[in-house]
């Protein structure tokens, strides 16, 4: 891989999964040795994080973004202040799939890079709600952090009304809506 490459790591799974504990240390150790590359990866198990981590890892590495995800209200407040005080250097906050309104008021400052929305996709998809979207999008806005609406979800609601979007239109329904924010 080139200098550079942002690296997807486990994304059809968690990095700090129990299963992946006899495996993970070589993959640390590959995420050092390429330390050119940036590794990307996301869990919903923050609270593994003090007994998945090398032990030269200190306050991170500067080549991981580790995001933590959260889906409602219940996830925000018990994963957010784990993920505030852990020794990571990139922190980027995904609610996907956004599965009710939720309040980031009370976690967001600076040591947030970035925050992901999407509504969940599959056949058996729960509704996401666009005045969702909003309120953390302006959340987002009142704290200077950046946001992106990555996708819609397969059953979207919008001013009441019910949307069933088709899986490969979700991320460019997302984008069409013309929300994203960089600061």
């Amino acid at each position: 891989m080139e200098k550079g490459t942002l690296v997807y790591t486990c994304f059809t799974s968690d990095f700090l999964v129990e299963d992946a504990d006899p495996w993970r240390q070589e993959a640390w150790d590959m995420i050092k040795e390429r330390s050119d590359l940036h590794f990307f990866m996301i869990t919903k198990r923050i609270d593994r994080l003090a007994a998945c981590v090398p032990a030269d890892w200190g306050a991170g590495y500067e080549n991981v973004t580790l995001c933590c995800t959260i889906e409602n209200q219940e996830r925000a407040s018990y994963r957010l202040p784990i993920y505030r005080e852990a020794p990571i250097r990139h922190k980027v906050i995904i609610c996907e799939p956004l599965l009710s309104a939720i309040d980031l008021a009370p976690y967001l400052g600076d040591w947030v890079e970035e925050v992901v929305v999407g509504g969940e996709s599959g056949y058996e998809a729960r509704p996401c709600h666009y005045e969702w979207v909003l309120a953390i999008r302006d959340q987002c806005a009142t704290h200077k952090i950046d946001f992106t609406f990555r996708q819609t979800g397969a059953r979207f609601v919008k001013e009441g009304k019910l949307y069933n979007i088709n899986r490969r239109f979700q991320g460019a329904q997302a984008r069409r809506a013309e929300i994203n924010l960089r600061f």
